[in-house]
């Protein structure tokens, strides 16, 4: 009666790793989609501040040319005012005076109309690298936002039999006594998935090592579960 139960054992064993093995392979999948999603966001993440920080340099550049327009309105009120005092002046210290002032704030005006024009082609260079930035943002961003639906509708089918496979196991699990599910977990956890596996030509096929001989003949009669010496893996032999 033992033998056939510890076969019985075997038998659903087998079938908890062919479940465990899907599920790791599975979640590699899927861990994989969410890496690619990622990668895309960090690409869209990084136009986008590229873009900000074009926007913010034209914003700069848009108040400095404010800012010179108005410096330049001021100059302009100040020349007005020295041309007004030097028809009224009345002598020629007073003159010289004034006509110093107006020719200052000349001075002053052609260099910040010189400023100006340069703040104006950089702005309107800026603009240009803005929009032609913005437009390609927003091709870029069709464009990921395409590629991670497509991503996503291609792992829908993975997730739902990820699901399936996770309540197989669970049903499965069920059947076997707590004591050898913690040893299944267990081995499992130390072979990245991998608890079950079948012995050929007395070499087990987890580790690809040998095993001795009478160990081998325990494992081909099935009447207790061996465990690798090498990997500690459970081991069957297909003829069970």
């Amino acid at each position: 009666m033992k033998d056939i139960t510890t076969k019985h054992e075997i038998e659903t064993l087998v079938k908890l790793q062919e479940a465990e093995t899907q599920i790791v392979r599975l979640n590699a999948v899927l861990i994989k989609v969410e890496k690619e999603k990622e990668k895309l966001s960090a690409k869209l993440m990084q136009f986008e501040n590229a873009l900000q920080e074009n926007k913010e340099n034209f914003s700069r550049a848009k108040a400095g040319c404010r800012d010179i327009e108005i410096e330049i309105q001021v100059v302009d009120d100040r020349i007005i005012k020295s041309n007004e005092k030097l028809r009224m002046v009345k002598t020629n210290k007073e003159y010289n005076l004034f006509l110093r002032e107006v020719d200052d704030n000349k001075k002053r005006k052609d260099v910040l109309e010189t400023e100006l024009l340069e703040y104006l082609d950089e702005k309107e260079e800026i603009g240009k690298t803005v929009q032609e930035s913005e437009n390609e943002f927003h091709l870029l961003k069709d464009k990921i936002e395409a590629e991670q639906k497509d991503i996503e509708k291609k792992s829908k089918d993975d997730r739902e039999l990820l699901d399936e496979y996770l309540a197989r196991q669970n049903e499965i699990g069920k059947t076997l006594e707590s004591s050898l599910m913690n040893r299944f977990a267990k081995v499992s956890k130390m072979n990245n998935g991998s608890a079950v596996v079948a012995v050929e030509n007395e070499v087990c096929m987890g580790c690809f090592m040998n095993i001795p001989p009478q160990l081998y003949i325990e494992v081909q009669r099935g009447n207790s579960l061996i465990s690798c010496p090498q990997c500690s893996r459970i081991l069957y032999h297909t003829n069970i």
